[in-house]
């Protein structure tokens, strides 16, 4: 019986709570609908049995503005006025409603009322403010927060709220000192002023921030969120030297054990800025030494920095790259050949067998490697499809599909079995099993893996369009045969054939792909002008065949960097997008076309 009364009495009290809810849902759905009326009733009723709402009271006048009922709603707001004085956005609403009749003095009038009746009350500030603040009003909203912290004799206490009307006025100056204010008062809301920065600013903005950082740091030594703050805006601009410069003083200063530096050493070696990235790295292994937790990764980044450097733009001479296989071995000797520095015994080979050329010492280091005792899986998979190229450069078909095989099993659903079944693929193509390879090419389409699926669908494409123009297979045997002698770096043996098949097949379509490939050959032995004329005669005579768009980027790419006519890379990028705006190359072309155009990207 208890139970039961106690359900009851809890209805009861949860009832008018209900109905309230349902009732303001339905006034708000009217006003949504534009039936004013209906709404202002509801509001009203609303208001009228909780008037501490000042929501349901300013949907009521909004209401009745929108249904022009002037003289009632000044009528009501002067009564709501009278009765709560201390209700200061009352003020402001029959300011609003004023302004709205174009009575613009009593608006002002009423607009200066509220502001110099504000009492020393923090959340009356924050709401008087509020109400100038949706009505746009972002003057007097100022004028609100700078009385209200005179009032509470507390300067800061609404830097952050000032800093946000600045940033609405346009007001850059003001707008960076009150965040400035506001961070000094509250470092812990440095992030969030991050996302702000980012979000908003432009480069006139990160200017004005960069210079009154460095006031800032000058006059207060002990404020590291400053200097924090000053190492992110140079990160966001690029200008990753001073950034350095900054992040290493951090380091310093809190007596770090480098894992900031490593982080910021991350960052710029994924933008390829490698030699800030080296001057990260050697300052861990240096400062630091081999008490850091961080040591050893330091030392193999700083080695893959120094090959991606030297290696990325094929400008580079034999004693550098010996020079720098030296540096490898020292590393091995110091720090073993075990699991743990498999992935440098990966990246030795790599030099070996692409830069250096000596495929065998390349093979005797992933033949140890792979079988390495506890071998993490993914690194033993990847030095298994390494050597597995290897195999392949080297003429033994079998073992190399053998080992993309084994790969393609063990990681069957992941990016690196997908990446051995491309191989694989690939290798049956080599060797003219056309149509199980563009069978496995369409498979691969859906790779989660952006380079496989559309490198699947390039040689699935192609494969299609050469298998359905002959009765035979020949002409596209010989393509595929010296596809595989490029890959085995046996230039002149692919040239002779490229050419054997242009001689029996004259008017054939692989003509555009013939130009593409020893257009690939001339780039990789760093023939920049060679590949730059076979690219351009692609783009002038088979613009409609399928490496149209491949030639053109490629082609776009070597003005840029390799050939120091960023005006023409420009041009190229800009019909790629225009012209061919269904290309895998379109949105990186769009891209790099602003870039070089000089915008804000």
């Amino acid at each position: 019986m208890r139970t039961l009364v106690f359900a009851i009495l809890t209805l009861l009290f949860l009832l008018p709570l209900s109905t309230s809810a349902q009732d303001a849902r339905l006034a708000q759905q009217y006003y949504q609908n534009g039936e004013y009326e209906k709404a202002a009733v509801m509001f009203e009723r609303l208001y009228r049995a909780n008037e501490t709402q000042d929501f349901y009271y300013d949907r009521y006048i909004e209401c009745l503005l929108s249904l022009q009922q002037y003289e009632e709603a000044e009528k009501s707001l002067k009564k709501e006025l009278k009765k709560y004085p201390e209700r200061l956005s009352f003020s402001v609403g029959l300011g609003n409603l004023y302004e709205r009749q174009l009575r613009i003095e009593e608006a002002n009038e009423e607009y200066e009322r509220a502001v110099k009746n504000l009492p020393a009350d923090r959340g009356a500030v924050i709401k008087l403010a509020q109400s100038f603040t949706q009505l746009a009003k972002y003057d007097l909203a100022i004028a609100t927060y700078e009385k209200g912290a005179r009032l509470l004799a507390d300067d800061g206490t609404f830097s952050y709220n000032l800093g946000e009307l600045y940033r609405r006025q346009g007001d850059s100056p003001r707008m960076i000192e009150s965040y400035l204010n506001s961070l000094r008062d509250n470092p812990g809301i440095l992030t969030s002023l991050q996302t702000i920065f980012q979000r908003y600013f432009s480069n006139a903005d990160f200017d004005e921030l960069q210079t009154q950082l460095y006031t800032r740091i000058q006059e207060e030594e002990d404020a590291i969120f400053y200097v924090e703050l000053l190492g992110w805006v140079f990160i966001q601009r690029k200008d990753y030297a001073n950034a350095l410069r900054q992040v290493k003083s951090l380091d310093r200063r809190l007596k770090e054990n480098g894992f900031r530096v490593f982080q910021f050493a991350e960052t710029v070696a994924n933008d390829k800025y490698y030699d800030v990235a080296i001057d990260a790295y050697s300052y861990i292994i240096t400062e630091k030494g081999p008490s850091t937790p961080i040591y050893v990764e330091s030392k193999r980044q700083l080695l893959r920095c120094k090959r991606e450097k030297l290696v990325q733009d094929y400008v580079y001479t034999q004693e550098e790259l010996l020079q720098l296989e030296q540096e490898y071995l020292v590393f091995l000797d110091e720090f073993g050949r075990n699991r743990n520095t498999a992935p440098i015994i990966l990246e030795l080979s790599e030099l070996d067998a692409y830069y250096l050329n000596d495929l065998e010492k390349a093979i005797l280091l992933l033949q140890e490697m792979v079988a390495m005792p506890g071998i993490q899986q993914a690194v033993q998979a990847r030095g298994k499809i390494a050597l597995a190229d290897y195999y392949l450069i080297r003429g033994e078909r079998w073992d190399a599909t053998l080992l993309y095989s084994q790969v393609d099993k063990a990681f069957e659903d992941d990016v690196l079995g997908h990446e051995a079944r491309f191989r694989n693929a690939k290798l049956s193509y080599y060797f003219g099993d056309f149509e199980w390879a563009q069978a496995q090419f369409e498979v691969l389409k859906a790779s989660t893996s952006k380079l496989i699926a559309n490198d699947a669908l390039d040689l699935s494409v192609f494969i299609m369009d050469n298998l359905g123009l002959d009765s035979t297979t020949t002409s596209l045997t010989l393509y595929a045969e010296a596809d595989l002698l490029i890959f085995q770096n046996r230039f002149d043996e692919a040239f002779a054939k490229l050419d054997s098949l242009l001689s029996q097949f004259p008017e054939h379509s692989l003509q555009d792909d013939v130009l593409y490939a020893k257009a690939q050959v001339f780039r990789k032995k760093r023939d920049y002008p060679s590949a730059a004329a076979l690219l351009q005669t692609i783009v002038d005579e088979h613009k409609e065949e399928i490496r149209a768009d491949n030639a053109l980027f490629e082609l776009a790419t070597l003005h840029e960097l390799y050939l120091g006519n960023p005006e023409k890379a420009k041009e190229l990028y800009e019909k790629l997008f225009l012209d061919f705006s269904n290309s895998t190359f379109a949105v990186e072309a769009r891209k790099r076309f602003r870039i070089l155009r000089g915008d804000d990207i």
